[in-house]
């Protein structure tokens, strides 16, 4: 008995230490993204944060397990390059180009609307839904609109961008939410490596059709630059990814995705400390919307459900994406 109450408080302590990586790293990626584009061209850095980050997994992956570890079926190839061209193309690619012109604390925000999306692509299956899940979806994209109409349509912020950021976060929830449905590698770090390479050569590719090769000039890249690129790399994409995987095996869903609405309060206090952002009026209005409609989903999402309810509470609780971020 004393043993196995010594297990349960380890267990506890790992829980919340895993918790506390993935707020503070994952919070932090925004301000990272930001110090990185500055220089960097967003998409051809991303293909080499994204192809970096998988290959020093597959290779550690080689080293305990052998070649065999990393061998994938057809439906798992394809898995793997649907779900990394929608998150890290599509959602992380996006995020890139969009803070260019956008602050990182309101591009946070913006993407803190994943869960909501996952809930509209829910209906468009004719899932059944709770009504506070759909409450939760009116006031978060309200938010939405309070911080793209109360900045973007004034001039404030680039309108574009704000809205390249909302395309991101549809993208992002498309390959969360369709993830489950596909052949993908039951190992959670063989997939994660494969999305992450695919998903970077993609990157690559549409780095070059947009015409990033003109401006990928090595000389020009800041030393800031360079270490926030290194800092997704291991802490972004290796380190708060494992931590995040653990937790999926090791701690309640509901507990797990409390990190949606905890990473924009981070991201907007270190772009607030470190870039010196402005925080206004409409962008706190519109971020506790958004905020409070993701833990009113996430807080429904995970009561029990009734026995005549058509949707497992677990299976379709938002916020559970595969891949790093």
């Amino acid at each position: 008995m004393r043993n196995a109450g010594r297990g349960e408080s380890a267990s506890g302590w790992l829980v919340w230490a895993a918790l506390l990586i993935v707020y503070i790293v994952w919070g932090s990626t925004y301000l990272a993204i930001a110090v990185v584009v500055d220089t960097m061209p967003p998409l051809l850095a991303a293909s080499g944060r994204f192809i970096v980050a998988g290959l020093l997994i597959a290779f550690v992956l080689v080293l305990g397990r052998g070649w065999r570890s990393l061998r994938l079926t057809r439906a798992q190839l394809f898995g793997s390059a649907f779900v990394g061209l929608t998150l890290l193309l599509g959602g992380n690619g996006m995020v890139m180009v969009g803070e260019r012109t956008v602050p990182s604390g309101v591009a946070a925000v913006i993407i803190a609307v994943v869960p909501l999306w996952v809930v509209v692509l829910r209906l468009l299956m004719r899932e059944r839904v709770r009504t506070g899940t759909l409450v939760g979806v009116a006031i978060g994209f309200a938010g939405v609109a309070v911080l793209v109409l109360g900045r973007g349509a004034t001039g404030e912020i680039d309108l574009v961008g704000m809205l390249v950021l909302v395309a991101a976060g549809a993208s992002w929830a498309v390959g969360s939410f369709y993830s489950r449905r596909l052949a993908l590698p039951t190992d959670p770090f063989v997939a994660s490596a494969a999305q992450m390479i695919l998903g970077g050569a993609a990157l690559a590719v549409a780095g070059a059709l947009t015409g990033e090769l003109a401006s990928f000039v090595p000389a020009a890249f800041a030393p800031e630059s360079v270490g926030a690129l290194l800092y997704l790399v291991f802490f972004g994409s290796i380190l708060a990814y494992s931590a995040y995987t653990w937790l999926l095996q090791h701690a309640p869903v509901s507990k797990v995705a409390t990190y949606a609405y905890v990473n924009p309060v981070v991201a907007i206090v270190l772009g607030w400390i470190v870039l010196r952002e402005e925080f206004t009026l409409s962008m706190a209005i519109g971020g506790a919307m958004i905020v409070l409609a993701v833990g009113l989903v996430i807080r429904t999402e995970s009561r029990p459900a009734r026995p005549d309810a058509l949707e497992s509470p677990v299976q379709s609780a938002p916020g559970r994406p595969r891949p790093a971020r």
